[in-house]
């Protein structure tokens, strides 16, 4: 994915979220929990991107 395109959807996400924020009837809690999840989704997306996840997958919780 190039740079311009990167840029683009993020652009496209932060102003869908804004649109979403100020135009939608929602209590400010769902407003609250909605931004985190859009939040925490591109950052994840991002590490996915730039291939930093990979190392977490060798990671194991537990026994």
């Amino acid at each position: 994915m190039t740079l311009i395109a990167l840029l683009v959807t993020l652009i496209v996400v932060g102003v869908l979220l804004w649109l979403v924020n100020n135009y939608i009837p929602m209590d400010s809690k769902i407003k609250n929990i909605l931004n985190i999840v859009v939040v925490i989704a591109v950052v994840i997306w991002l590490l996915n991107l730039l291939g930093l996840t990979d190392n977490l997958r060798g990671i194991r919780v537990g026994s």
